[in-house]
């Protein structure tokens, strides 16, 4: 499950190249490998934008990407869809617990459940994000993240102590939005994948 911050700190420039991002990793021929080459040779994502504890917007309902044309397909759904949100405090601890909702009511049995969360503040709303990441690894999801630290420089540490966690988790930590295409790439190749974290990745 692709979570994209939508919060007030988030201009529109700022979004669509998160956006933009999702979108040209999956027209990426290395991801496309990378899930052709999985132990299932297929994954189910959705999309959610999300901001405050009860502000999350489901984009992009379950897809099921198993090759080259229903990746571009997912590409296609993720440049259509809409800002749907635009400010309301930063709460991860609301988009996790929205998250296992959704994740629940995946269409597909599953040998691995992962939120991969991107955003460029700390959980500020809602309730602390620490138990809501805890109950998520209860529940054996794995939660991984992309923090953006143009607005909050050690958002990495409150990352690494807070939100990732669960059997394989970690995180990728950029400067600036203008990084974030690269970073989501190899992100999710890493993710699909099983590889271990690139080097730039924070566990």
């Amino acid at each position: 499950m692709l979570a994209v911050d939508a919060s007030g700190s988030v201009s529109t420039e700022r979004f669509e190249l998160q956006k933009q991002g999702y979108a040209a990793a999956f027209r990426d021929r290395r991801v496309q490998r990378a899930i052709e080459g999985g132990a299932q040779q297929r994954i189910g994502v959705a999309m959610v934008q999300w901001t405050g504890p009860r502000l999350q917007r489901l984009v992009v309902d379950w897809h099921l990407v198993n090759g080259a044309a229903s990746a571009e397909a997912l590409a296609a759904r993720i440049d259509a869809a809409p800002r749907q949100l635009f400010s309301g405090g930063t709460s991860i601890s609301g988009l996790i617990d929205y998250a296992l909702g959704l994740l629940d009511r995946s269409p597909w049995p599953t040998l691995r459940k992962v939120i991969d969360i991107s955003g460029d503040g700390g959980n500020n709303a809602g309730r602390p994000v620490g138990p809501a990441r805890d109950d998520a690894v209860d529940r054996g999801v794995t939660i991984n993240g992309l923090p953006i630290l143009n607005v909050e420089p050690f958002l990495a540490e409150h990352y690494r102590e807070n939100v990732i966690g669960g059997p394989g988790a970690f995180m990728i930590a950029i400067d600036s939005y203008d990084q974030f295409a690269d970073a989501i790439r190899r992100k999710l190749i890493t993710e699909i994948s099983g590889l271990p974290p690139p080097r730039l990745a924070v566990r």
